[in-house]
Order: structure tokens, then sequence, then C-alpha cells
């Protein structure tokens, strides 16, 4: 009895290597966040390891990149990935216009008398601060990684798709995520632009900024005469249009600013800030009213969803407390109320979800073979019945190239390409780190 022939499968795909041991990837990043926390510990010690640091992590990356494989994946995804860092900067510049908005329209007076709104989850940390171990409320108040901590941990995520510690190309995942954090930003920023809350820090305002110590005219007219009365409030909503006279304040200063003196309404100036409207929008910072939701939560959540999806393991897990522990700091130094903490962490977790199709650790090439594999099933199955061994290889070769990238690019330009995205991600991690020094 002739022994019944075992069904071909197409040759199994190799093994992604991984030239980090198991788990190096989360060593590393636990390395920096360790070294760089070492700051408040011991500055001696820190001094010498910070320094060696970033050098080891630069050459382990220019070490390998001549070996990485899919160099010609990455440049294709090259045009996807300046979209979307344009994206994110067009969000980032109306967020800061917003911001000095927001922060100044209601004029120092405003900031300076306005009490913070109740908080619930403040009044909750002040409560477990009380009956707590101290060790555990040190810890609690300990600044273990800051917001440059989880830029740089998903820059270090990004890369490792050199090391094949995730499913490459690495830009694809870069472009997921700015163009996620671009969206995440615009949502913020018409958020905190429908309502002006008061700063859980009353101080604020007077301390950052040179703002005027009036109402902006508009508010002047809007909303000064019907801020409080109930009366006033009221009347303008029965009569729903404004009625009250308005008071005569101080002449807003208005320099020249050429073509951008469309803001000059927007950013309110004053005459000791500078002649430029660039340097306000420095000055802005995380502004001084309250800006639902928080814009540092967004960035750890979507860091810890990244390397959640990509690499797993205990590290991601590990970052997942430190967002917890980050919210609750946020919460506790007063630079946010805990509804824009909640509201971040949910808000960043569906927006990932919703960018998959951009990039994801799902490998669709290995899908596409097993649907190519479905098709030719039964004339794969008749070739091996009539052991026609070139047909058999000639399907086994159709599914194999199935989703495999075209080729197109020379070896000369797949290499400068490498050069050029290794320098310019280096130089714009540190401007990204000079510019989130101050939040």
């Amino acid at each position: 009895m002739p022994m019944p022939k075992r069904p071909i499968s197409p040759p199994r795909p190799a093994a992604r290597l991984r030239s980090l041991a198991p788990g190096g990837l989360g060593l590393a990043a636990a390395a920096y966040v360790g070294t760089d926390y070492l700051r408040h510990l011991s500055p001696s010690l820190h001094g010498r390891l910070q320094p060696a640091l970033w050098p080891a992590l630069a050459l382990a990356t220019a070490a390998r990149a001549p070996f990485y494989r899919r160099w010609e994946a990455e440049l294709r995804t090259a045009p996807r990935f300046l979209a979307a860092l344009t994206f994110m900067l067009a969000a980032l510049l109306c967020e800061a216009i917003s911001v000095r908005f927001v922060s100044s329209v209601l004029g120092r007076q405003w900031h300076r008398s306005t009490a913070p709104l109740p908080d619930t989850g403040q009044w909750l940390l002040l409560a477990l601060n009380e009956r707590l171990p101290q060790t555990v409320v040190d810890l609690l108040r300990a600044q273990i990684i800051t917001l440059h901590h989880y830029l740089m941990l998903f820059i270090m995520l990004g890369f490792s798709a050199l090391f094949d510690c995730i499913k490459g190309p690495g830009l694809g995942i870069a472009t997921r995520y700015m163009f996620t954090m671009a969206v995440g930003r615009f949502l913020r920023t018409i958020t905190f632009l429908a309502t002006i809350l008061p700063s859980p820090r009353p101080w604020c305002a007077e301390a950052r900024y040179q703002i005027p110590y009036h109402y902006h005219p508009w508010a002047q007219k809007y909303y000064a005469p019907y801020a409080s009365d109930p009366a006033a409030i009221r009347r303008v909503m029965q009569e729903d249009m404004p009625y009250a006279i308005v008071q005569d304040y101080a002449v807003e200063y208005r320099p020249e600013w050429g073509h951008m003196n469309f803001l000059i309404d927007i950013l309110r100036p004053t005459a000791g800030e500078g002649p430029s409207w660039y340097h306000l929008l420095k000055k802005a910072s995380g502004g001084c009213s309250d800006l639902i939701y928080s814009g540092h939560m967004l960035v750890a959540v979507l860091t810890a969803m990244a390397w959640t999806e990509a690499y797993g393991g205990w590290i991601s897990v590990v970052i997942w407390f430190l967002v917890l522990h980050s919210a609750q700091r946020e919460i506790r130094g007063r630079h946010h109320y805990t509804v824009d903490c909640i509201v971040a962490i949910y808000v960043g977790i569906l927006l990932w979800r919703m960018t998959g199709f951009i990039w994801s650790a799902r490998d669709s090439n290995r899908a596409r073979r097993l649907t190519k594999l479905d098709e030719v099933h039964n004339r794969l199955f008749r070739a091996a019945k009539d052991s026609d061994m070139n047909e058999v290889r000639r399907l086994l070769s159709e599914v194999e190239l199935v989703g495999e990238a075209r080729k197109g690019f020379s070896q000369g330009v797949i290499l400068s390409f490498a050069a050029f995205m290794i320098i310019f991600t280096l130089l714009f991690v540190l401007l990204a780190f000079k510019l989130t020094r101050d939040g």
C-alpha cells in the first residue's frame, strides 16, 4: 500500500533575526532612562555615564546600518515620512499660535483673579500622601521620566528596525507616530480653543509672559460684561445679542510684522517681548490656561502604544507603568487637571488604533503569500500528485515572490539615503531635545 503523500507547504520564511539578545532593546531603553535619572541620585556618576551612553548608541547604529537589509523599503517609505513630518510641524505651529492666544486673550488680571477648578484627582493624591508610607510618596513624586525620555524611547524603537527587533521599515512606524501625533495635536487645539479654562497655577501668566493686564477687545465686548452677573447672563441669553457698553482700555500694541500682521490680534504682543512674532511663539511653551487634553500625556501614550504593538514584552508593561506615573505627577504638580490626563490616555489609544493602515506590526507580506497559496492550492496538489517537480517549484516561487518589494534603486542611491537618514535623524533628535527642554 503506497504511503500517502504529505501536502506540500510553502517554504517557511526565515526567522526574524535579532541582533540584540532577546530583551536587549528593553535593556537599552532601561539603561537610557536609568542613566538619565542618576542626575538626581548621583550627579558625578551621571556626568561620567551619560557622555558615554550617547556615543555608544550612535556607534551601534552606525555599525549596524551597512548590514540592514530593508533600506530599499525605507527609501520607498521616505515620501510618506516627510509628508507626516510636515503635517506634524504644521500642527505644532497651529498649536503654538493657539496656546499664546488662550493665554493672553483674557489678560493677566483674569489669570490672577480666577480660581482653579476643583479637581478630585488632586484631592485624592493629597489624601494618599497622608496615608501612604513616605518611601512610596517619594517614589510617586520622583521625576523618573519626562517628555524628552518618551521621545527618545520612540526613537530607539524606530532605530531598532536596523537590528531586526521590530518589523521594518523603521520609517513606517515613525510615519504612523508623527501622523497620529499631528492628528492628536489638532484635536487638542480645537478642544482647548473651544472653552478657555483657568490654569491650576494662577501665578503662571505673570511669571512667564508680559501679556497686557486687561482683556482683549474681543473679550471686553463678548465676555467681560457677562462673566459673573446672573442677571446679565440671563439677559444676553434671552436677547442672544451683546448689549453692554464696552469700557475704555489702553490701546493694544501693534508692531510691524509685514505679511504676518494678521497675527497681532491673535498673539497680543507687548513692547517688551521683542519685535518678532516667532519669538512670541517660542515663548508660548505649555501655556498659562488649562489646555485640555495634556500634550505630555499624548506623547507618553503614543510611545507606549508603539512599543506595545511593535515590540511587546516586559519593557512595554514598564512603559505603561511609567505613563501612569507621569499622569499622577502631572496632576500632583498641577500642570494639568485630572480630566486632561484621562482624556489624553484614551484619545491616544484610540488614535493609535485608527492609524494602523499606515504601519502595522503584522506581516502583511506573509498574509499575501498565504492568500496566494490558497489560490494555487489545487494546482499545487495536482502537480505534486503527478510528480511534476518543475511545476511545484514554479508555483512555490510565485507564492514566495508575492509581496516582495519592487526593485529599482541602485546600491549607491540606497547607501546615500541610509547615510542621510541616520545623520538627519540624529540632528532631529538633538533639535527635539533642545526644543522640549522646558516641556
